[in-house]
């Protein structure tokens, strides 16, 4: 048996779950990989000059054993996010280490420490196998699963399973992540495929939407309302773009902050309205490399009230970190929230606290979402309330390229990585309800 017959057998229209179930497992199969012995590659480099296409490794790799609770998927499409880049160039931290400690868990956790990880927490597929204890998923179920792994015996994680002990972002801190042709997954990770989503398209969001989701929805978020004023960073990015589009359809005014006019166009395609391009404006939030300037922030604030009609920032989506933060803390009016999920910019974040404690502003820290975030995420991308954002495919031979293009930002939204599917735009179940998103699908393909 090879992976090619499981394409076959997917690809068959008079394949049934059964078939599915008796197929059997490959040895082996293909997976993208970085390698514990090349961690030091990029000594000495500056963090912009550590090139994933040379870390990133396609590995012909054993298939690993099912536990219980778990399920095998093989994978159609995946996606690049950030999480990929940092795993390819090493940093904060090599995670071999977050692979170390899982495999002092439990003997079936020893399954993850390998001298090679096995990245992505992206997929959407078709279930090949689940096991013992199993019982709401089965072989040939089309799905998308979410990057939450928790293990639940502490009680610690049972009123919000990111507050879990042992919580881990599958396929960045565990192992048998989504970009490759079989993942390895818990069964409380599996969601149901967008039946109106190719392959590719249905595997872009979850990461990133269910992180915008909680950060910005949830009530373990900033609980937005209608007519709230989000400021939403990187607007048109894989998180802006998701946290642009819940701020629309929950009633709020996004203001959007982008980088070009490009990005302010694929804002404008959303829906936004009020756009601010902070090159275009000059903004320069920090005088050197340790003197933030005052003066920036009141500049910026104030173009934020043109915008608004006087009214200052319930809400800002926050995830550059470093470089803005100390602006995001200054714009937010008394009582407002500041939310952040990232620091992609630089994790030691400097702010004036005399604007947060006198005006009694709060900021919450935010990381990914639990499984109910996540299935609330996912069903109104399947409801066609929220769309993909997806921009560009790439084969799996080619996704060190991709994850280069993420790591230098020259892509818009999310970037796509085709894994057993042996082209775009398989998949679709409802065309139907294709047909009238279609537009929104393809938006940022468009511009």
């Amino acid at each position: 048996m090879t992976v090619k017959d499981i394409l076959d057998a997917i690809q068959s229209p008079d394949s049934t779950p059964a078939d599915i179930a008796a197929l059997p497992l490959p040895e082996s199969y293909r997976a993208i990989t970085v390698h514990k012995d090349e961690t030091e590659m990029f000594a000495g480099l500056e963090t912009r000059d550590k090139d994933p296409r040379k870390s990133i490794h396609l590995d012909d790799v054993p298939v690993p054993e099912l536990g219980p609770g778990e399920a095998l998927v093989a994978v159609m499409a995946s996606s690049v996010n950030y999480n990929s880049v940092w795993t390819s160039i090493f940093e904060p931290l090599s995670t071999f280490g977050f692979l170390e400690r899982y495999g002092r868990v439990s003997d079936l956790a020893k399954r993850h420490d390998l001298p090679y990880h096995v990245i992505g927490s992206d997929l959407a597929g078709v279930v090949l196998r689940t096991g013992p204890g199993v019982n709401a998923w089965q072989a040939g179920d089309e799905v998308v699963a979410h990057c939450l792994s928790v293990e639940l015996e502490s009680s610690d994680g049972h009123n919000d399973t990111m507050l879990d002990p042992e919580q881990r972002i599958w396929g960045f801190e565990t192992n048998f992540g989504g970009l490759a042709e079989i993942a390895l997954v818990k069964s409380n990770q599996l969601m149901p495929k967008p039946d109106h989503l190719s392959w590719e398209e249905a595997a872009a969001p979850g990461l990133v939407n269910s992180t915008a989701y909680r950060q910005l929805v949830s009530r373990n978020g900033a609980g937005m309302k209608q007519g709230d004023n989000v400021l939403i960073w990187g607007a048109s990015g894989g998180l802006g773009s998701y946290a642009t589009q819940f701020a629309l359809a929950g009633g709020a005014n996004p203001i959007c902050v982008v980088s070009s006019p490009q990005k302010a166009e694929i804002c404008r395609a959303m829906g936004a309205e009020a756009i601010i391009d902070r090159n275009a404006e000059g903004y320069r939030f920090w005088k050197d490399e340790n003197t933030q300037d005052p003066k920036e922030w009141k500049r910026f604030g104030k173009r934020i009230r043109e915008l608004t009609g006087g009214e200052d920032i319930d809400i800002v989506f926050e995830h550059p970190g470093r470089e803005t933060f100390g602006a995001s803390v200054f714009v937010t009016r008394k009582g407002g929230t500041i939310t952040t999920c990232a620091s992609t910019s630089g994790y030691m974040h400097e702010y004036d606290n005399r604007y947060l404690w006198m005006s009694l502003k709060r900021i919450i820290g935010s990381h990914f979402a639990n499984y109910r975030e996540a299935w609330e995420a996912n069903r109104l991308i399947a409801k066609g309330r929220i769309h993909p954002t997806l921009s560009k495919v790439y084969s799996l031979e080619d996704t060190g390229q991709a994850a280069y293009d993420v790591h230098r930002n020259l892509h818009q939204g999310k970037v796509g990585v085709l894994c057993l599917a042996p082209e775009e735009g398989l998949g679709v179940r409802d065309r139907e309800k294709r047909a009238q998103h279609l537009d929104a699908i393809n938006r940022f393909r468009n511009i």
